[in-house]
């Protein structure tokens, strides 16, 4: 399950959330109670592990474009 951040637009309180991606946002700020809780845009991390695309598909070797 991912971590969503969010902010209240009424009170400036943030916190993250462990949520299910087919739940719905959260509305309710849990320190003011304002209905101004925002989910906020954050960056996705990621990590690619194991054999897979580099080695089959990106590892050396020359480009199949041909050039102009």
């Amino acid at each position: 399950m991912p971590i969503y951040a969010y902010r209240c637009a009424a009170c400036g309180h943030q916190d993250e959330h462990l949520q299910k991606m087919s739940a719905d946002p959260l509305t309710q700020c849990p320190a003011c109670d304002a209905p101004q809780y925002e989910k906020c845009v954050t960056a996705a991390g990621f990590q690619l592990k194991g054999s897979g695309w580099y080695q089959t598909d990106f590892k050396g070797g020359s480009s199949t474009a041909s050039p102009d």
